[in-house]
């Protein structure tokens, strides 16, 4: 007889019995529910543990929530908090100098810092203010100031900072002409972009202080770089030739008033020679008179003898004239004498030497 597994097997009367199936009952040991209930304890409390203490880094500071209300900031170090969600932290860098770029992204490589401008044309190119374009690359560099207000006012402080410095460079650059923009005015662009973006920043109170705005690399757009570099090297040709004239200007000038100067003072020492010579002439002259008024034989001897003395010597050939011959004499060449030898003879003759 087959066995079934649907009949009674406490049934032992005929076929009076209801046929029925009956569930037996599963009772769990009363020691295994309190170990599972000190289990999910001592789970819950490790959890909880594990969750309850933080670490600030040295260069960092925490803001603590708790229930949704500012607690307090936490500074560099260990620290305990209500776990299960009653206190949240975030940690923000407050003494790090934190770095954005537009137009560029300097990328690394283990040890090696890569740059990079791929897919970046969008955040560098900017109109200027007649209407050219400009390819602007600039680095912002701020700090955290204050990690309660920028927790509380700013969603996202990074993409904040970027969409600021972005609308400010762009103003102050628009406001400017593309020479300007190119050559003199990144100094003057970077102090009032500056200036414009902290004061913005200030507005939203965002707890953000902007340590520098630099900009890195400004150039034409690429299609017309060529043609501004050429005129680039033609600016400094005109200004290196302009140089180089000034530089001429002011050494020929005082070289010229030096020279100048150098005549005049020696005019004026030839006119004050020759006045003193003059004036000196003029003493000789009168002291001599004086001599030849007293005695105007002897003077006119001794001057004639003196002027011999001077004429001889620098006389090549003498001609000695008689009044007692009939001819002339022939000329006497001085070569083989001396005015000394042939005065004496000059003297004694009536006639003169000539």
């Amino acid at each position: 007889m087959a066995w079934n597994p649907y009949e009674d097997n406490n049934n032992t009367g005929g076929g009076g019995g209801d046929g029925g199936f009956e569930t037996p009952e599963i009772s769990l040991p009363p020691n295994l529910i309190g170990w599972a209930a000190v289990a999910v304890v001592v789970l819950g409390l490790l959890i909880g543990g594990r969750s309850a203490f933080y670490t600030v880094g040295p260069d960092e500071q925490a803001v603590v929530l708790r229930l949704g209300k500012f607690a307090d900031v936490a500074e560099p170090g260990f620290h305990f908090k209500l776990p299960f969600g009653i206190d949240r932290v975030k940690v923000y860098a407050t003494t790090r100098v934190l770095k954005e770029e537009f137009g560029f992204r300097t990328l690394r490589a283990d040890t090696r810092t890569e740059y990079s401008k791929q897919r970046f044309d969008e955040e560098s190119l900017v109109l200027t203010g007649d209407l050219n374009i400009a390819d602007v690359e600039w680095i912002v560099q701020y700090r955290i100031r204050d990690p309660q207000m920028v927790w509380f006012n700013l969603a996202e402080p990074e993409q904040t900072v970027r969409d600021v410095a972005e609308s400010v460079v762009r103003r102050v650059v628009g406001n400017r002409t593309v020479d300007h923009v190119l050559t003199t005015g990144r100094s003057r662009i970077e102090v009032e972009a500056l200036k414009q973006m902290q004061q913005v920043l200030d507005e939203y109170k965002s707890g953000i202080r902007i340590v520098a705005l630099q900009l890195q690399n400004v150039t034409p757009p690429k299609p017309v770089q060529s043609s501004f570099n050429d005129v680039n090297r033609a600016e400094q040709d005109r200004e290196k030739m302009e140089n180089e004239a000034l530089a001429k200007v002011n050494r020929e000038i005082p070289n010229a008033r030096g020279e100048a100067k150098r005549s005049v003072d020696r005019a004026e020492g030839y006119k004050i020679d020759r006045i003193n010579r003059s004036r000196g002439e003029v003493a000789r002259f009168v002291n001599l008179l004086r001599e030849y008024e007293k005695a105007p034989e002897v003077t006119r001897r001794r001057i004639y003898l003196e002027t011999l003395g001077r004429v001889l010597p620098h006389t090549t050939e003498v001609t000695v004239l008689d009044s007692d011959l009939k001819g002339v004499l022939p000329m006497l060449p001085l070569k083989g004498g001396t005015a000394e030898a042939i005065a004496p003879a000059a003297r004694g003759k009536k006639g003169g030497a000539r």
